[in-house]
This record gives C-alpha cells, sequence and structure tokens, in this order.
C-alpha cells in the first residue's frame, strides 16, 4: 500500500497537531508515517515505499526533508509554517480542504536542480565527503573575522582567486537564499543554471557569475585561516588547509507538488519579497 509521510518542525509548537488533524481528516491513519524533520534519516525504509510527503514548517525544514529524500525521488508539497515559505504550496487554513488534490495525483510535478559537492582535502589525514544541496554550497572564513582566499577553477579553467568572507555556488532555487541577500541575480526556480556569486569580495569578481548546468566548480583554500564548508545552510563543516570543495549538478532532483501554473512564480516572488507591483499606476 502507498504510504504518505508527514514530516515537521518540532520547533513549531503547533506542528505536532497540524499533522494530527491533518491525517485524521484525510483518513490515513492506517498508511502514513510521522517524524520530526531532524529524524527523517530514521524512515529511509519507509521511503521506499512512499508516493507523497507533506512537509509542515518553513524553508529550513524542507531543505532538510530534501536532502534526506533527494535519492528516493519521493514529491513534496509543503504547508507554509515559516516566515518566508519560498518553497512552500499550502496555507496552514487551507491545507485540509486542498491535500485530497495532491493526493489524487492532480497536480503537476516541479522539478528543481540540485548541486553535489565533494571536499577533498590532500592533508596527511585525508578525507572525502559528498553532499546534496537544493539551495546552495557556501565556503567561507571559519570564526575568525579575515578575507579568507579562495581559489576558484571553472571546467578545470583558473577563474579568479577571490578574497572574500565566502563563495556561494547555488542553484536558481538557492538564487533567492543567501546568494540574493550576497548581491546575486534572481534566476527562474526551474532553470538548469549555477550561480557563484562572492560574499563582501576584496579582490576577484564581484559580480555573481552564471554558468550553465553541466559546470565543474573547483574551490580551494589558498591560506591557513579557519575556514568553513555549509550546505543549505543546515550544517556546517571545517576544512583543514589545502582543503578544496568541488561543486556540480547532482543525479538527484528536488521534486515539488504544484497547484498553480509555473508562471505563477512572479506574482509570488513580489509578495514573498514584500514588494508592491500596482497595475494601475506602475510609477507609484
Amino acid at each position: 500500500m502507498a504510504m504518505v509521510g508527514f514530516v515537521y518542525n518540532a520547533l513549531i509548537s503547533e506542528a505536532p497537531s497540524l499533522i494530527r488533524s491533518l491525517i485524521a481528516s484525510l483518513n490515513l491513519s492506517s498508511r502514513s508515517w510521522v517524524c520530526p524533520a531532524e529524524n527523517i534519516s530514521s524512515k529511509m525504509e519507509e521511503l521506499e515505499e512512499t508516493t507523497l510527503i507533506v512537509v509542515a514548517g518553513g524553508d529550513g525544514t524542507i531543505l532538510r526533508v530534501i536532502q534526506a529524500v533527494a535519492a528516493h525521488q519521493v514529491p513534496i508539497v509543503a504547508v507554509n509554517m515559516g516566515r518566508v515559505g519560498f518553497m512552500s504550496e499550502l496555507r496552514v487554513e487551507e491545507a485540509a480542504e486542498r491535500l485530497p488534490m495532491y493526493l489524487n495525483g492532480e497536480m503537476r510535478v516541479e522539478r528543481r536542480m540540485m548541486l553535489q559537492a565533494t571536499v577533498s582535502t590532500h592533508a596527511e589525514q585525508g578525507y572525502s565527503y559528498t553532499a546534496h544541496a537544493l539551495n546552495d554550497v557556501v565556503v567561507g572564513r571559519g570564526g575568525v573575522a579575515k578575507l579568507l582566499d579562495i581559489a576558484t577553477c571553472v571546467d578545470d579553467v583558473p577563474l579568479t582567486s577571490y578574497r572574500a568572507d565566502a563563495v556561494i555556488v547555488s542553484t536558481a532555487t538557492g538564487s533567492t537564499g543567501y546568494a540574493l541577500s550576497a548581491g546575486s541575480t534572481i534566476l527562474y526556480p526551474e532553470a538548469k543554471m549555477l550561480v557563484v556569486q562572492p560574499v563582501a569580495a576584496h579582490t576577484g569578481l564581484r559580480d555573481g557569475l552564471v554558468l550553465p548546468e553541466e559546470s565543474v566548480i573547483k574551490l580551494s583554500i589558498l591560506d591557513e585561516k579557519p575556514a568553513s564548508f555549509s550546505v543549505d545552510g543546515l550544517d556546517d563543516y571545517a576544512l583543514v588547509p589545502e582543503s578544496s570543495v568541488v561543486v556540480r549538478r547532482s543525479p538527484y532532483e528536488a521534486l515539488f507538488l504544484r497547484a498553480r501554473p509555473a508562471k505563477d512564480f512572479y506574482s509570488e516572488l513580489t509578495h514573498r519579497l514584500g514588494l508592491v507591483y500596482n497595475l494601475t499606476h506602475p510609477g507609484a
């Protein structure tokens, strides 16, 4: 029997009761599973039989769920209980009424490109680590407030050496996240592109660079300063000197169920960012 997963942000006090009410109203008690987002890795066996995941939380909760389920290619529909909710589909007050349409397969599937990042070092105690991100991969300074020197290559061709707080490699989805706050351009979320964006660059390119989906970006730490590596802003890892991070398109995609047409992204964008567009008086 096809299963439906329900994942919630445990830091939101109303989230568990919302999940319980949704399961009851949809009569899904016999074919559903429930867990907080931080424990979703314990549900790998259930994911084999899961056809949809309902997420109750904000964008951070969605990112954590996507990281865990990407290899299983399970679509999600998110109920926004956060602040901005760029990736969310439903409001809390409409979730019970509208979820049956998503369960019945009446919605389009929105496919979003993800990143694969591999960290490696040439030190004696060398290691390698691979992670997948929906929003972005960030290489930046550690706890010391000093600029970091980061050599950047694209497809094995030297691009520049940034002296900056950090360098962000983002997807189109991530272009409205940390990359946007660093001055990057906004990309249509289903676009298959990568953006390289420095943060507070002192030298090197200061503008963001948009690259095709097949690009391979290598970021190498050039000095002895403390450095770190983060994936979707969820987990931080210390980088030892001479570390490098290679970022390319992930073999996985994030799948979202959507009721509205793709073009609605533009109106949603201005709404989420708190902008006002006046059709009667465009110059107002």
